[in-house]
């Protein structure tokens, strides 16, 4: 169960290394007799469904455990990014994003998420460099001043969003999109605890740097509106 890898890789492994014989020795032979089947995707569709499978047996088993479950998430997300970029498989095609979709698998994943994102921001809170921008000494990179703080909240929002944005329906999506709207406004309660704390110096270095993450928070978010 701790180990999803050695057969997600080992799918791979045997759909990359039939992919030369089945399009040179298989696929002439499936052209010839005038059909349409795609020979070396058959046979990916195939191994995907020995996966789900595998996957449908394994899941529950691991559900509560939020170490391995958070790994096999992260195992089939590097799978199903591998299987569509470098071996063409195709969306209409069963995928393990459909079984992460189920109901108990999928809320639990949205739990777990959201405990690891609530964790990296009391990190990058508290930690020493929280409010000083990394390129402090570089004038023409850092014409915002952002805090690192800000800076790391919104890769996690972009890396939750690279994480879910391959699910097969939109109100799953949408569910996942209420998660970093509620994280957002958890951030906003955070950095106004802070800001209460440095009104009596409100040309002090941190309440400055407080409201140049709101300003590049919302710069950012306005960027990323055109993002179906």
């Amino acid at each position: 169960l701790n180990k999803p890898e050695w057969y997600l890789t080992q799918v791979l492994m045997w759909i990359g290394n039939h992919s030369k014989f089945l399009d040179d020795k298989i696929q002439p032979i499936l052209d010839k007799a005038g059909s349409s089947v795609n020979a070396g995707l058959e046979f990916s569709r195939a191994l995907v469904m020995l996966i789900l499978e595998k996957l449908a047996a394994d899941i529950p088993c691991l559900l509560y455990d939020d170490t391995l479950f958070c790994h096999l998430v992260d195992e089939v997300l590097l799978f199903e990014r591998e299987l569509y970029s470098v071996h063409g498989y195709l969306s209409s095609f069963p995928s393990c994003m459909h079984m992460l979709s189920e109901e108990s698998c999928f809320q639990r994943w949205l739990t777990v998420e959201k405990k690891f994102a609530l964790q990296k921001m009391d990190s990058m809170l508290s930690s020493e460099a929280a409010w000083i921008s990394q390129y402090k000494d570089i004038t023409d990179v850092d014409e915002m001043k952002v805090p690192d703080c800000a800076e790391t909240f919104m890769t996690l929002l972009l890396v939750i969003t690279d994480r879910y944005k391959n699910l097969p329906t939109a109100s799953r999506k949408l569910q996942f999109l209420g998660l970093q709207k509620e994280l957002i406004d958890d951030f906003r309660i955070r950095l106004t605890q802070v800001m209460k704390e440095e009104t009596r110096a409100s040309l002090g270095f941190r309440y400055c740097a407080i409201l140049n993450a709101v300003n590049y928070i919302a710069t950012v978010l306005a960027d990323w509106a055109d993002n179906v």
